[in-house]
């Protein structure tokens, strides 16, 4: 297993600190914040072992070691912020579905229903073959975005 040697200087370590001290952030970064500071090893700090980290900020061993390797490979910046996700999320609904689904919610209601629910509406989207598969809450997304209540 790779041993990764965290050295900061004096501009990274007060950085932190000032992290640590002072402003907003989020509980990742301030756990990462504390995970670099104890595991420095230059003349700024003292050293601190992984397991009396791990105990004191009920981490994992092997998270203190993915922000090492996050820190010698990506650098004071990578190690601090997270990585952007590289998903990319189809749209279920595009604009002639979503017209369907107006056209749909604007018509009279089955029998036995006094009006439209959410569920009826995506049953009835997938009945008719506007769409393969539908939640309710995408439908009711759409009908948010349209200003449109089936309930009235």
């Amino acid at each position: 297993m790779i041993r990764y040697t965290i050295k900061l200087t004096k501009a990274e370590v007060e950085e932190l600190h000032s992290i640590i001290n002072k402003g907003s952030h989020t509980s990742q970064t301030f756990r990462v914040a504390y995970i670099l500071l104890n595991c420095d090893e230059g003349k700024y700090s003292d050293k601190v072992t992984n397991e009396q980290i791990s105990k004191v900020l009920k981490v994992g061993m092997r998270t203190i070691d993915r922000i090492k390797k996050k820190f010698v490979e990506g650098g004071f910046e990578g190690a601090l912020e997270r990585r952007p996700t590289k998903r990319v999320y189809e749209p279920k609904v595009d604009g002639d579905t979503e017209a369907k689904l107006v056209t749909l919610c604007c018509s009279e209601p089955p029998k036995r229903f006094a009006k439209w629910s959410l569920r009826l509406l995506a049953d009835k989207m997938v009945e008719l073959k506007y769409v393969e598969s539908i939640s309710h809450v995408t439908v009711r997304r759409v009908l948010k975005k349209m200003n449109l209540n089936p309930g009235k």
